[in-house]
C-alpha cells in the first residue's frame, strides 16, 4: 500500500503544478498522460482516486472523472435499460452479444458525443479517464484515447490504466496487448 500510496502522492505533486495545468513542457503534444497499475490493485486505486480528487478540488483543482463504466451503463439506459441488454446476451451468441454491445455504444455516435457534452459542461482543470478495465472488450483504451484527443484537447487527462505501458503501447491488465499507443506521457514518469 505504501508504493500505491507514494504514486498518489506524485500524481497529486504532478498534476497541481501550474507546469502540468498550463500543458507546458509538452513539446506541441497533446496533453495525454497514462497512470499505469497493477489490476490487483483496483479497488485501492478507486479510493486513491477518490482521494486524489478530493485533494485537487481542495487545492482548487476542479477534476472531471470520466468512467468508462458508468457512462457505459447510463447510454445503455437511456438506450431501454440494461436490462435490454441482459436479455439479448441470453438470446445471442458472445460475438453478436459483443457486437450489439458495441454497436449500442458505438464510439463515434454514442460514446465520444457523450463523453464531449460531459466536457463541456464541466469547468474541470484536468479530466480523468477511468473504467478502462470495466469496459474490456466492448470499450477498447487505444479506441477512446485516439478518439478522446479530438475532444479534450483545453485540459491535461489522465489515463488510470490497469496494466502496463511503456510509453509506445498498452498492455491491458499485463496480459493482454492493445494496439499501440504513442500519444501520451507515461505520468509515473514525469519529475515533481
Amino acid at each position: 500500500m505504501s508504493n500505491l500510496t507514494e504514486n498518489f502522492d506524485h500524481l497529486y505533486r504532478v498534476i497541481s503544478s501550474s507546469n502540468f495545468l498550463k500543458k507546458q513542457s509538452l513539446g506541441g503534444e497533446i496533453p495525454f498522460f497514462i497512470s499505469a497499475y497493477d489490476a490487483q490493485d483496483q479497488n485501492e486505486v478507486e479510493e486513491a482516486i477518490r482521494l486524489l480528487k478530493n485533494k485537487l478540488n481542495n487545492a482548487g483543482v476542479t477534476v472531471l472523472e470520466l468512467n468508462l463504466y458508468d457512462i457505459a451503463c447510463e447510454i445503455l439506459e437511456n438506450k431501454g435499460g440494461i436490462e435490454k441488454m441482459f436479455r439479448v446476451e441470453q438470446r445471442k451468441s458472445k460475438d453478436k452479444f459483443l457486437r450489439a454491445l458495441q454497436s449500442s455504444l458505438n464510439i463515434h455516435q454514442v460514446l465520444m458525443p457523450k463523453i464531449s457534452e460531459m466536457i463541456r459542461e464541466s469547468e474541470a482543470k484536468v479530466y480523468f479517464l477511468t473504467g478502462i478495465g470495466a469496459c474490456y472488450p466492448f470499450i477498447r483504451s487505444h479506441n477512446v484515447l485516439n478518439n478522446l484527443q479530438n475532444v479534450a484537447k483545453d485540459c491535461p487527462t489522465v489515463a488510470f490504466f490497469p496494466g502496463e505501458y511503456n510509453g509506445h503501447s498498452l498492455n491491458l491488465f499485463g496480459l493482454l496487448k492493445d494496439d499501440n499507443y504513442y500519444r501520451a506521457f507515461n505520468i509515473n514518469t514525469i519529475k515533481a
